[in-house]
């Protein structure tokens, strides 16, 4: 059913040596080193069929992860690319070892040839992850990398220790140190993996681990503590056993299953399937949900993260995939939750290393991008199990990694930071309003941040409740632009001060509808105003024109294009020629206005009056009329030429 995937060195070795041996049919004798994780003698092996010809596809792929497995990224990649070109097993996961064996043999080119020609096969969140991220850790300025003060815990053995947890004034982890020096692993030679607990110092440091007997006894592996103070219990790990002994499904594979442990009260198995492994449990206090890792075969790639609705820790609902913004075709683990920023550890091909530590913001039930934490926290090796919490002025937390200068396969480390870990990235969120009607929102218009030289840096569109967002690295000076077909182009331009004050805040776009300004009168288009009528025998504007005119003065700046005529007309009372001139100097009235107060004359190609040559009702010569008829026929009106061509 579920095929197990290795998600790191220590806890594939550890949790999942005896997941599938007995299930593999021996064809060849690098198939019992391969499913042994003795990669390098599984190499030699399976190259000695190959030279035979007797190597079957699925025994290649194995070859291929081998050399993947032995740093042999050169023979990895073209394995896998052998494979890939064949169109056979490769799923999402092995497409991500390609990549990474691209990423380590610095083939920049071929990972993006790659890349352009498969791009519709990804997410377009993950594109969007790795286009993030790459950008974020080509461009970081070394000055912007914070200053960790990281350290190798004093209680690390020489065995494998990793996954910590905040225990009170304690630290629960994983370690493969052996009480039963009788009881070894064989895959590792370690013993199995059990849960410990060291004392934490002032300094941040432990020094004596002691197992941890806070949960029930068993032979077999318990590991990924959680510990939740709302309900004092502790989240694991653990081997699925029947009668104290381990138990398996049809195809000889036995899985790990998440349970609960309380420090007053019962175990609670939550979540058993024989068929597929769940790892790295955390509980959320704020919403009640459970995260935590699985090996889904219908997920995104290789192990991805899942959260459940729970009832103090009581499964509600079914496993929710958080989705491609979090989950890759890489694996995803160890999710933890600090100050609504989402951590988790991924080995994607864009990281620094193996596996990396990312953080997204959360942000309503959506995440934003998840982003590198950098050099420092990340190495070129395996960086996960990251947790934190206040402590003092500043924070405390710790993470796992088999980097180079540690103690054990995997050791624990110390970091002790001013302000939150990850390279620092800008958010611009906000709607997209009318500009007239600001209760009134704009979806699908075009958001962009652009540098100062006119550069993308990001793009959107407003969805259907006028929302929108985009996320860069942090710059010090950007340019705004929001544009839609048939409105107004907005273009804003924000300093550094600017944009320390966004952030956290949302920015209002503000964007003139076309079609909510102009109206059709006496056949023409024209800007939408109030009537308005001049003084008796008068061309001096009063406040009241003025206030309409301003109005095509913000038409004119919102589109800019427009191509105006102003025509004006009068009753029929009078001389015609005292009407045409009348009229005239009414209209040279307005465009001098609209001159004055900044619209270019190139906008308005005439201005012309039209005395008393066009009567809308039966208002003409030596006919009497009412007042309010006579009025009817005195206007001015604010043609726009170009409308036909305008949006073309």
């Amino acid at each position: 059913m579920f095929k197990v995937k290795r998600i790191f060195p220590v806890l594939f070795t550890f949790l999942l040596g005896t997941v599938v041996g007995s299930a593999q049919s021996k064809k060849s004798k690098g198939d019992d080193y391969f499913f042994q994780y003795e990669y390098q003698r599984a190499v030699t092996a399976y190259e000695a069929d190959l030279a035979e010809g007797t190597l079957s596809m699925e025994q290649y792929l194995n070859l291929a992860d081998s050399y993947y497995k032995t740093n042999n990224f050169e023979k990895a990649s073209e394995a896998y690319m052998k494979l890939y070109k064949q169109d056979t097993l490769l799923g999402n996961h092995h497409f991500n070892k390609m990549l990474q064996s691209f990423a380590r043999t610095s083939n920049k080119e071929r990972t993006e040839a790659f890349l352009a020609t498969k791009s519709s096969n990804f997410e377009k969140e993950f594109l969007q992850n790795l286009e993030f991220n790459t950008q974020l850790l080509g461009g970081t300025d070394p000055s912007e990398i914070m200053d960790f003060q990281i350290f190798n815990l004093e209680g690390n053995s020489p065995q494998s220790d990793f996954s910590p947890t905040f225990y009170g004034d304690k630290l629960l982890f994983s370690s493969a140190r052996s009480q039963d020096k009788k009881r070894r692993y064989v895959p590792t030679g370690e013993g199995y993996l059990n849960i410990y607990e060291g004392t934490l110092q002032p300094n941040g440091q432990f020094s004596t681990a002691t197992a941890f007997t806070g949960i029930p006894t068993s032979k077999y592996h318990k590991a990924t503590p959680f510990y939740t103070e709302k309900l004092e219990s502790v989240f694991y790990v653990l081997s699925n056993t029947q009668n104290g002994e381990l138990s398996f499904d049809e195809n000889g594979k036995n899985s790990l299953a998440i349970g609960m442990q309380a420090k007053e009260g019962p175990f609670y198995l939550l979540l058993k399937d024989l068929s597929t492994s769940f790892y790295y449990p955390f509980y959320d206090d704020k919403d009640d949900k459970l995260y935590f890792s699985a090996n889904f075969e219908d997920g995104y790639g290789g192990t991805d993260i899942y959260y459940v609705h729970t009832n103090r820790g009581q499964i509600m609902s079914a496993p929710i995939n958080l989705g491609p913004r979090i989950n890759s075709p890489g694996n995803e683990i160890a999710p933890f939750i600090f100050e609504n920023s989402f951590y988790f550890s991924s080995d994607v091909f864009y990281g620094l290393g193996g596996m990396d530590i990312y953080k997204s913001n959360m942000e309503g039930s959506g995440f934003s991008i998840p982003i590198n934490l950098g050099k420092g926290i990340n190495s070129s090796k395996d960086d996960f199990g990251f947790i934190m919490r206040n402590d003092g002025d500043g924070l405390l937390g710790y993470f796992s990694s088999n980097r180079s200068g540690g103690k054990g396969n995997d050791d624990l480390y110390g970091f002790k930071v001013d302000e939150k870990p990850g390279l620092r990235t800008l958010i611009v969120k906000g709607k997209v309003v009318k500009s007239n009607k600001p209760t009134e929102i704009v979806g699908k218009a075009a958001v962009q941040l652009v540098d100062t030289l006119g550069n993308l840096l990001a793009e959107t569109y407003s969805d259907e409740d006028g929302s929108y967002r985009l996320e860069i690295p942090w710059t010090k000076h950007l340019v705004l632009k929001a544009v839609k077909d048939r409105f107004s182009e907005t273009t804003q331009q924000f300093t550094e001060e600017e944009l320390e004050a966004m952030e956290g805040n949302s920015h209002e776009i503000q964007l003139a509808a076309y079609d909510d300004l102009v109206e059709e009168r006496e056949g023409q288009t024209v800007v939408k105003l109030k009537d308005f009528y001049f003084g008796r025998g008068r061309t001096q504007l009063t406040q009241e024109i003025k206030t309409e005119l301003d109005k095509v003065v913000a038409f004119v700046k919102d589109f800019p294009f427009v191509q105006l005529r102003i025509e004006t007309y009068t009753d029929s009372r009078g001389g015609s020629s005292t009407n045409f001139r009348l009229t005239q100097g009414r209209s040279d009235a307005i465009k001098n206005y609209l001159i004055h107060k900044g619209v270019p004359e190139a906008n308005v190609l005439y201005s012309i009056g039209h005395g008393e040559n066009k009567i809308l009702n039966n208002c003409t010569n030596g006919v009497y009329c009412l007042e309010v008829l006579h009025k009817r026929n005195q206007r001015s009106l604010i043609v726009v030429l170009n409308d036909n061509i305008l949006f073309n």
